[in-house]
Order: C-alpha cells, then structure tokens, then sequence
C-alpha cells in the first residue's frame, strides 16, 4: 500500500524567517519560548514557538492563517510538521 503525500505540501513557498531572532509575538509580549518553528508558507517565525512553549504560536499561526506546514529552526533538524493533519509531512 502506496503512502500519500501530505496534500498541503503544495502550500510549501520557498521562504526566509521574517524573523530569525526569535518569535515575534513572544518578543514583542515578553513571553519566553521553547523551540522555533517556520511557516513554510510565509516564512512567518514569530509565530513558530512549538507547542512546549507557553503561548503556542506556531498552532496558532497555522489554524488561523491556514498555514499548517511549518519545519524547526533548530540546527541540525530535519523534519516538517502538518499541524492540519497532526503528521509529519
């Protein structure tokens, strides 16, 4: 049995962090994070703190922008995440 690709993987752009420092929304807030997640749809950081950190912004950005592919910013990770699906993509 063939394993299909994730849909939303059409939504992937080629992009660059808007925000390579940290999570907009924390920085701006104050607000600490755990790991940084990337949109791969809009390059959007600010909103890519995963869901160990407290104000979970990455879940947020993908829901609400309908963004659900994001990967980590961590070095050395390699993997992509569909929050739609709650699978890797």
């Amino acid at each position: 049995m063939a394993i299909e690709p994730d849909p939303h993987l059409s939504m992937v752009r080629p992009v660059s962090p808007r925000s390579p420092e940290g999570c907009e929304e924390c920085l701006r807030l104050g607000s600490p994070w755990v790991h940084l997640r990337l949109c791969l749809t809009c390059g959007h950081v600010d909103v890519d703190c995963c869901d160990s950190s407290p104000l979970k912004h990455a879940r947020a950005h993908a829901y609400v922008e309908q963004h659900p592919i994001v990967e980590p910013m961590e070095p050395g990770e390699n993997w992509r995440w569909c929050y739609a699906h709650e699978a890797p993509a």
